[in-house]
């Protein structure tokens, strides 16, 4: 199996992220696995497409270190025809590209769907992921695993929601994602408000959430996968993110810590609840972040926490997710039409 990964940019890759564990975990498995950043695809006139690839022929890497910085070798390079691939995981971050590369924001999901027009599969699916670019889209989901939210740039609007929530509400931007730009406002705050709404809405819109008391102690990230919990070997792919000290947000970027965590029926409904769109929509994988039985993010992009569970758990994810693709490819094998990029993508 030829499997491309797509990133930001090769060069800022770091071993740690789940995108590494993934491409390494495929070379282990004996496929050919590319690493390509969003500004490395050409479209030829006369229709043909390819991207400036990196990959490495060794299979026997242990340390992600050392697989990356092979990987990462201007020698590591080469023009690849897209048809040579099979499977194509889009793993971009778009917000960490909307300040100085917006024009990278939407590269890898506007190549993506022609990648997909020529039969290779791509996860997630570029159509679903062309309208989650923005919170917005996690509104789509059903209301009871939500909690109250407001999307405007209305201050009065946003205010009196903030009063109806008791004076304690959460403000973040409709774009973004990595807790960038995120506050929790209660009475202390009310005479800095107008100012926190105006550094927001200069950006554009700003989400108002109610404030859920759990979120304390931080929320739990759980990888789907197929619209379903991972697992490997009785394990869940799930893990509390804890904050900080002094800090509201929970992400590994800013000082969260990962600990161990319990799945409990309560978060295997609200799994249920949201399946049917997740499935609908083609996400191949995702990350859940959920506060008590509410979901706070629906990352589709470039979910991430894999090696905090090989650490907590001891089990190999990366490898079930390659794995699956393989067995997607077999599946697709059996059918003489096109069953559609985004039915296969949750097969």
């Amino acid at each position: 199996m030829n499997i491309g990964f797509v990133v930001n940019d090769v060069a800022t890759e770091k071993s740690t992220y789940t995108t590494t564990r993934l491409a390494m975990a495929a070379t282990q498995l004996g496929h050919q696995a590319l690493l390509a950043g969003t500004g490395d695809f050409s479209y030829a006139p006369d229709g043909t497409l390819s991207v400036r690839a990196h990959g490495t022929a060794a299979r026997n890497y242990r340390s992600l270190d050392r697989y990356l910085s092979d990987v990462q070798k201007p020698r590591a390079a080469r023009q690849v025809p897209i048809q040579d691939f099979d499977v194509v995981m889009l793993r971009n971050d778009p917000a960490d590209d909307a300040k100085d590369r917006p024009w990278a924001s939407t590269a890898a999901v506007a190549f993506g769907r022609l990648i997909a027009a020529t039969g290779v599969l791509v996860v997630n699916d570029p159509l679903t992921l062309a309208g989650a670019l923005s919170k917005a889209y996690f509104q789509h989901f059903p209301d009871v695993v939500r909690p109250r939210t407001l999307i405007s740039r209305d201050q009065q609007m946003i205010t009196e929601f903030i009063d109806e929530m008791d004076g304690k509400a959460v403000l973040k931007p409709l774009q973004g994602s990595g807790g960038k730009g995120v506050f929790v406002v209660d009475r202390k705050e009310a005479p800095n408000r107008n100012q926190i709404v105006e550094a927001i809405a200069r950006d554009g819109y700003v989400v108002a959430q109610e404030y859920l008391p759990e979120a304390k102690d931080g929320d739990v990230r759980m990888i789907l996968m197929n619209g379903v919990p991972l697992q490997v070997g009785g394990k869940y792919a799930a893990f509390r993110r804890r904050t900080a000290s002094g800090e509201i947000r929970s992400n590994m970027s800013v000082g969260g810590t990962a600990e161990s965590v319990r799945v409990t029926d309560e978060m295997l409904y609200l799994v249920e609840v949201v399946r049917p769109k997740l499935i609908a929509d083609g996400l191949f994988l995702v990350g859940l972040d959920m506060v008590g039985d509410k979901l706070m993010e629906v990352n589709v992009f470039s979910p991430g926490g894999l090696g905090s569970c090989l650490r907590l758990y001891g089990k190999d994810f990366a490898a079930a997710i390659i794995q699956d693709l393989e067995r997607k490819l077999r599946v697709r094998s059996h059918y003489t039409e096109d069953v559609g990029n985004a039915r296969l993508a949750t097969i």
